[in-house]
Order: structure tokens, then sequence, then C-alpha cells
């Protein structure tokens, strides 16, 4: 049996979504953010371990809904290694994947893709961005919660 894109996406979401990567404390972060979607009661804390400029490490906390575990996930594992800058731009690309805007050139999604779909239920596009304001907002280490609304 040939699996379609949309098929395997759905499975890629469902196997972060169940077994989430990067999931726990991080004792030696240097930055970090909450976030909180009151829509559907996602929380979460992001952490992050930057050194020089780059993003060593990344983890996050806390309770979220199936989309929100699995894009803290899968953020988490896409920021590992890149600088606070390439972070940064990431965001963007995702953020432009979840509204349907024109994707800049340079974006390169791979297995994040897998949220395209996303936006076409508006109420879910804010539990798949929550995780990437939260790392937005500890990258540029604001000290208020992140919220949807």
């Amino acid at each position: 049996m040939i699996l379609d894109l949309d098929e395997l996406y759905q499975q890629v979401i469902l196997d972060h979504s169940r077994q989430p990567r990067n999931r726990g404390e991080l004792p030696d972060a240097t930055r970090s953010a909450e976030g909180y979607n009151p829509l559907c009661g996602d929380r979460i804390t992001v952490r992050l371990r930057e050194r020089d400029g780059r993003i060593e490490d990344a983890r996050f906390t806390g309770q979220g809904c199936a989309i929100c575990t699995a894009s803290a996930s899968m953020m988490t594992d896409s920021i590992k290694g890149r600088t606070v800058a390439e972070a940064e731009k990431l965001f963007e690309c995702f953020h432009d994947l979840l509204t349907g805007a024109a994707p800049d050139p340079v974006c390169q999604m791979g297995k994040l893709a897998a949220f395209a779909d996303v936006r076409k239920f508006p109420i879910r596009v804010k539990c798949a961005a929550l995780p990437w304001h939260t790392m937005r907002a500890a990258v540029k280490e604001q000290p208020d919660v992140v919220t949807t609304e």
C-alpha cells in the first residue's frame, strides 16, 4: 500500500505528538519563555541553551494538544545547531506555511511541511504556532508570557 503525501504528513505529526522529542527540562538553559493558548488550553515552556549565537540545545515542557506537542517536538529538532538568526528565519518560514503566505524561496521546510494542512483548520493554527512564538520570545529574551490572543 502506497501512502499519499497527506497521509505521510499526518503520520509524522501523530508520531511527534505521541512520542515527542526534546520534551523535558534543560537545567543549563540560557534562555526560556512561557506560552499559553487560552482557546485550546496549551501551556508550554521553551528552554534554549545558546552559546556564541548558536542554539546548542532546545527543550520544551508543559501540556498541549496533539498539534501543539508535535509542533514543539519538531521545532526543537529543527532549531538545534542553528544560529539564532537561522531559527528566526525558520520561524518566519513556518509562520508563512501556517498562514498560506507566499513562501520565501530560501525556506527549506522538510518535515515541517506536514503542518501545511493545519491552515485548513484556523483554530488549530494557533496550536501549531504557539511553540514557535514561545521560542521566538525565548530568543529575544522577552519576559512576558506569550499568548495566542
